[in-house]
């Protein structure tokens, strides 16, 4: 469990981060990144950040390369917005959970597709009886 310093530094950091890459980063590669979450190593030297992007894994590639290029800039931001002794150095990470999330969606959507044709053609055999 992380102390309550590490999780008010992380979300210090990600909005940071986020208002940042919306307002003050020109970069192309990063257009509709959400940051969705932070994790600060509890001696506050390293923190890394969680994006998603809309589209396919060609598109997180691209932000990726795009927020580690980056990476520097954004430092300086935070450090500019947080007071802190240290600014942590930040690394960039797909967000899987979320694409997980997706995934599982999907495929209760499908069950339920599927649940509800089984149920039809019941009802369909029935009615012929």
């Amino acid at each position: 469990m992380a102390s309550r310093r590490a999780l008010k530094a992380a979300e210090a950091i990600r909005q940071a981060v986020a208002t940042s890459i919306l307002t003050e980063l020109k970069d192309p590669r990063v257009e509709f990144v959400t940051i969705t979450k932070v994790e600060v190593a509890p001696d506050m030297r390293t923190a890394k950040v969680y994006f998603m992007v809309r589209g396919d894994e060609g598109k997180e590639r691209t932000a990726l390369k795009g927020l580690q290029s980056a990476a520097g800039f954004l430092q300086q931001q935070c450090a500019k917005r947080i007071d802190t002794r240290y600014t942590p150095t930040l690394q960039f990470l797909v967000d899987e959970g979320v694409k997980n999330l997706l995934e599982v969606t999907r495929i209760l959507a499908e069950e339920r597709s599927e649940e509800a044709t089984t149920a039809d053609e019941e009802v369909s055999a029935d009615e012929r009886e």
